[in-house]
Parts: C-alpha cells; sequence; structure tokens
C-alpha cells in the first residue's frame, strides 16, 4: 500500500496558529516538488524517460531512469530522499542510505523501516545551529562595522598622502631654485680657485723638474766618484778583475767574488768605460756602492795587497767579544808568512762578517722601532694637514670653493631627498588598496605566525618572509605582486611572489587567503607544494554586511562605536 504524508505548514498570525491546506507527497519529497506527486494520475518520471501507474511509486523498484519514482526507498543507485528536519536545516541524502541502519536525518525519517533506534533531534541541532548563526552573525556585523573604519582611514590617508605630495612638489621647487642658486656660487667660486691651482701645479711641477734634475746631477757625480773608486789602476777602464778584488761583490758569500759575480755588474762585459758604467753597468752597482760605502776605499788611500811591509789590520777588538764560532777561528790563526793575496782574502772576509753583525744590529734595532711606525705616520700626516698647502692667497680661494661646493652639495641632497620622498608617495598611491582604500591602514604592518620550526612574517603590500626559532637568518618568500581572488572577488586572495629560489627549484611564493574576522592577524601557514606557501590571514577589510542587513544603509553611512 502506497504510504502518503500528511504536511502541516503552521503560522503564527495575531497570537493565533492557523492551519495551512494539507500537502499530500510521498515519503522523502521536497515540499516544492509535491505537485508531481499526484496520486489521482499516472506518476511521469521528472527525466521525461517514462510514465507508470502511480502505484509504482516508492515500491521497491526502479522504474525511472532517475530515480524520481523511488524517493522513499533504496532501490533506485540515483535517486535522493529529502529530510524534512523541521525545526533544523533540510538535507538530502542518496536513496542508498535510506533504512541502512544509520541515521542521517536529524529527524529520523530514513530510516523509518529499520531496526535503528533513531530519535529526533532536530530541535535540539537547530536551536545550537542557530546560536552559531547568531554568533557569527554578530562577528561578521562587528567586522563589517570595522571594514567601515578601515575605509575611513583609508580614504583619510589617501587624502593626506595627496596633500603631502603637493607640499613637497612646492618643496622641490624651492629646493631647485636654492640648488640653482648654490650652483652659480660654486662655479663662480671654482674659475679663480682653478686659474690659481693651475699656476700652483706649474709652480710645483717646475720645484720637482729641478730637483729632479738636481737628484739626477747628484746620481752621476756619485757614479763617477764609484766609477774612479773601482778604477784601481786608473786607466779608466773598469775590468772584471777589478771587481774580483772588491770582496763586497761576492754576491754568494763563499769567499771569493767570481768572474760570473763580476760580470753581472758589468751586464756581462768584461770591461766597461765610464760612459758605459754611467749609463748602464751603475744600475747594478749601485744597490751594493749604497749598502756597502765604507768597502769602497779611494785608489789614493787603497794600500798595497802585494806590500809584506804592511801589517794587516786587526781582526776585531778585544772588547767587542766577538764569538765568529767555530768556522771563523782561522783568522785568529793568521800566519804572516801565507801568501799576500791569501792574507787580503782572510782580512776582507773578517771584515764583511764584522760589517754583517753591525747591519744585524741595526735591523735590530728598526724592528724595535716598528711598533711606532704607525705613530710616527699618524704624526707626519697631522703636520702636512697643520702645513699650509698653497700659499695664503691661494689657500683662500680653495677655501671659498671647498665651501661653496659644501653649501651646494647640501642643496643638492635636499633635493634628491624630496625627490625620493615624493616618488615614494606617487608610487603608494598607485597601488591597488580594494575598494574605497579598505586595505590601505595594512602598509606599514607586519603580521607574525609561529609554528614548530619557523616564525613567519606578512608584511601586506611588501614582502613574506620564513625565519628558523633558532634565528638563523631569514628566507625571502616573495614580494608583494598582484591581487588574484576569483573574478567576483578579486580582494580575497594575494600572491607573493619572486623569493629566493629553492636549491634544484622554483623561486618560492605566497599565497596569502583573506577571509572575515574582528582582528587582522596571520592564523596559518602551510607549504601544499615544493617552494609554495600559503598563507591565512583574517581581517576585518573583506567582512560584508549579513544578508538581512542588506539595504540598511545607516551601516554605511554611520560610525559605529565598538
Amino acid at each position: 500500500m502506497q504510504e502518503i504524508l500528511v504536511f502541516s505548514l503552521l503560522c503564527v498570525a495575531s497570537g493565533a496558529v492557523v492551519r495551512a491546506a494539507e500537502v499530500l507527497r510521498p515519503r522523502g519529497i521536497v515540499l516544492s516538488k509535491a505537485s508531481f506527486y499526484d496520486p489521482t494520475r499516472d506518476f511521469s518520471c521528472l527525466d521525461g524517460s517514462g510514465t507508470i501507474p502511480f502505484s509504482y511509486v516508492n515500491d521497491e523498484y526502479c522504474d525511472c531512469q532517475d530515480g524520481s519514482d523511488e524517493p522513499g526507498t533504496a532501490a533506485c543507485p540515483n535517486g535522493f530522499f529529502y529530510c524534512t528536519n523541521a525545526g533544523h536545516t533540510p538535507l538530502n541524502i542518496p536513496s542508498s542510505r535510506v533504512n541502512d541502519g544509520v541515521c542521517d536525518c536529524c529527524d529520523a525519517s530514513d530510516e523509518y523501516a529499520s531496526n535503528a533506534n533513531c530519535v529526533d533531534t532536530c530541535r535540539e541541532l537547530g536551536r545550537a545551529a542557530r546560536e552559531e548563526a547568531a554568533k557569527q552573525r554578530e562577528e561578521r556585523l562587528k567586522g563589517y562595522q570595522l571594514r567601515q573604519s578601515m575605509i575611513e582611514d583609508g580614504r583619510k590617508k589617501k587624502k593626506e598622502a595627496e596633500g603631502k605630495i603637493e607640499e613637497l612638489k612646492k618643496e622641490k621647487e624651492e629646493a631647485d631654485a636654492v640648488r640653482s642658486e648654490k650652483e652659480e656660487i660654486k662655479k663662480a667660486a671654482e674659475e679663480p680657485e682653478k686659474l690659481a691651482l693651475e699656476e700652483n701645479q706649474a709652480f710645483e711641477a717646475e720645484k720637482k723638474a729641478e730637483a729632479e734634475a738636481e737628484e739626477k746631477r747628484k746620481d752621476l757625480a756619485e757614479a763617477r766618484t764609484a766609477f774612479v773608486i773601482l778604477d784601481n789602476n786608473g786607466d779608466g777602464i773598469l775590468t772584471v778583475g777589478e771587481l774580483q778584488s772588491r770582496q763586497t761583490f761576492d754576491t754568494n758569500r763563499d769567499g771569493q767574488v767570481s768572474m760570473e759575480e763580476a760580470k753581472f755588474y758589468l751586464k756581462q762585459e768584461d770591461s766597461m768605460t765610464l760612459e758605459q758604467f754611467v749609463t748602464s753597468g751603475w744600475l747594478m752597482v749601485r744597490p751594493v756602492y749604497t749598502m756597502d760605502k765604507g768597502m769602497f776605499i779611494p785608489p789614493s788611500t787603497t794600500p798595497n795587497p802585494l806590500d809584506e811591509s804592511l801589517t794587516p789590520p786587526p781582526m776585531f777588538d778585544e772588547e767587542d767579544n766577538y764569538d765568529a764560532g767555530e768556522e771563523e777561528e782561522e783568522p785568529e790563526d793568521f800566519d804572516s808568512n801565507l801568501d799576500p793575496e791569501i792574507s787580503r782574502y782572510v782580512n776582507s772576509r773578517a771584515h764583511w762578517n764584522l760589517m754583517s753583525d753591525d747591519f744585524e744590529d741595526e735591523a735590530e734595532d728598526d724592528y724595535d722601532h716598528e711598533d711606532n711606525a704607525e705613530d710616527v705616520a699618524q704624526e707626519n700626516e697631522q703636520k702636512e694637514e697643520e702645513e699650509p698647502k698653497y700659499d695664503e692667497e691661494t689657500q683662500k680661494l680653495v677655501d671659498a670653493a671647498n665651501a661653496a661646493r659644501e653649501q651646494f652639495d647640501e642643496a643638492d641632497r635636499r633635493v634628491r631627498d624630496i625627490a625620493r620622498e615624493l616618488r615614494s608617495l606617487e608610487e603608494t598611491q598607485e597601488k591597488d588598496y580594494g575598494p574605497d582604500e579598505v586595505f590601505r591602514i595594512l602598509e606599514g604592518n607586519c603580521y607574525e605566525y609561529t609554528d614548530r620550526e619557523y616564525t613567519y612574517r606578512l608584511c601586506p603590500f611588501d614582502k613574506a618572509i620564513q625565519k628558523p626559532k633558532s634565528g638563523q637568518g631569514e628566507t625571502r618568500l616573495g614580494q608583494w605582486g598582484e591581487w588574484t581572488g576569483p573574478e567576483e572577488n578579486k580582494y580575497t586572495r594575494m600572491l607573493y611572489s619572486n623569493g629566493q629560489a629553492c636549491w634544484n627549484g622554483p623561486t618560492r611564493s605566497a599565497d596569502v587567503h583573506l577571509s572575515c574576522g574582528t582582528d587582522t592577524k596571520l592564523t596559518g601557514v602551510t607549504e601544499p607544494n615544493r617552494c609554495e606557501y600559503m598563507f591565512l590571514i583574517t581581517t576585518p577589510a573583506v567582512c560584508t554586511k549579513p544578508q538581512d542587513l542588506d539595504g540598511d544603509e545607516s551601516l554605511d553611512h554611520t560610525h559605529v562605536e565598538l
């Protein structure tokens, strides 16, 4: 037997309960489709696939392809059962869930022929749902009111920025005029300075040339003197043998001057004239000559090394307590009967060792003074600063030009500072801060969220970064890019792109999802894809007016104190 439900609509009007007309419909049918299920005539499948006697409706056999003939049974796999859920929210469930032993409808209507112990909980669930809906509505209303305040603040900031731009443009015009004036003063001061410095440079160049010429003359004179000293026989020819007679040319310190060592100083020649020596040989000899002038004895006082009547010079003074070591004991056993040439070698070698000790002592003295080198350099620099660099008249011109340049530089910096601030404000005005500038006041603020490993920071219209909790550096996840929400409301998502590149991967980016909330805060961060982060942020800026308040103009124009 076909079961028919009687639907009663109760209305409250003027304190009286009025019973509406009764509407007959099969189990599991929504009221809006009740007219299709008329028990007085045959039933036509809702998809038009066929017509059946009305007695076939809900007979546990699927006759219609769309399952519309079995709304209250599980016979059709593609059918739907409608839960009235009086007191709560109606619900459509697949017909396969009817009488399956599980309570899907809060009014228990889906388990009318099963052993499930279902009770009607719609009233309690409805009460809780209405309370939650009221809470959400209240929060949404509060967020919407806060959004109106954000709009007011955004418009105010935009107007202030426009005023500041006009003010900066006027300041820049004035600063440009001052800079032009200072530039003319600078040019006027630099012209006489330039002439004076050119004269000073010419004078200094002349002095330098004279000094170089004098130094060259001295060097030439010293070269001639050295040649005369080295030319033992005074024949005007400096030979290899004459250099070999000078122990100071013993480069490898093996006790004798070899032919190779002597020819090294003669530019691989066997001999040199005075002119050749001055032009080329002196360049080789000068370092040795400058270091060891004491070894170069003028010919007029040079003793004849073959004169046996001369007594060799003492090896060292006894008071020096000189300890030459085992290798230097030979001079103490000096035999006057030795060949004069050998004696000369021994004495020359001993003399060289003594001089080497002197050089070492001088080196140690130099080393002791290294600590004071920096102090001496500073003192010299200070003296140079204190001493006038130019003559009095030139210095006055230089000082005047320096003062003019400083004033121009200051005026130029002022112009550049104003231009930089003006450019920054103009770029800000070009940004899209959403409808009615509602997002403008978020710029300049940053919001953080911390999980187990990282602290994330989002600075709207600027950047998104990630920082380890250990505090070691930070990673840029992206720079402000654009709004990327759906076409109907693009201001629900932000894209921050061109972050730091991942190792062997793409550059990092952050997709920011905005939802309604009474506070602007970052509530969560995930990484759904490698190097692609998703930020969740709540803000009143995206809160819309509750539907039951649509058309209430007072909320759009009245400031509500919260």
